[in-house]
């Protein structure tokens, strides 16, 4: 029993190890970006490109830290998107309160007009917090169809 508890043991820490074991292939799982900044997490991150030319932003900012920070900014590709609480706060990043842009819990709405994205392209964007030191990164734009089909 002893031996046979031995080669199981040998046998599942095996699995574990290498480069083609599956701890070392995490993908992630969506389209969006994902960053942090100090206590800022960026999550899910994306841009839906709209019949007009604009792109409509997609994502979840949320602070994890004890002290307030603010979303000051996101700039795409040169341009400053336009950013609106669709709750009446402001884009204060309280600890725990998530700022959500686009799905069924969304509190933001943000939009960078006159963009002009191809679907499947990605742009350098930017976003700027109040404390936390600023994201830089290459941003997806999907298309607006099957998930996104009502983004915007």
């Amino acid at each position: 029993a002893v031996i046979g508890s031995l080669a199981l043991l040998t046998t599942l820490t095996a699995c574990a190890n290498g480069k083609n074991a599956p701890t070392a292939m995490i993908r992630q799982v969506t389209d969006g970006i994902e960053a942090d900044s100090g206590a800022i997490k960026v999550r899910d991150f994306l841009l839906v490109a709209q019949p007009d030319g604009s792109a409509a932003i997609v994502g979840t900012f949320l602070n994890s830290g004890t002290a307030p920070d603010a979303l000051v900014s996101i700039t795409v590709g040169g341009i400053a998107a336009t950013l609106k609480r669709t709750d009446g706060k402001d884009f204060t990043l309280q600890p725990d309160q998530p700022i959500i842009f686009a799905g069924d819990s969304a509190n933001a709405t943000g939009s960078v007009p006159g963009l002009k994205a191809t679907p499947g392209t990605r742009i350098d964007t930017t976003i700027t917090f109040g404390t936390a030191a600023p994201v830089t990164k290459s941003v997806l734009v999907r298309e607006k169809d099957g998930v996104y089909a009502n983004v915007g």
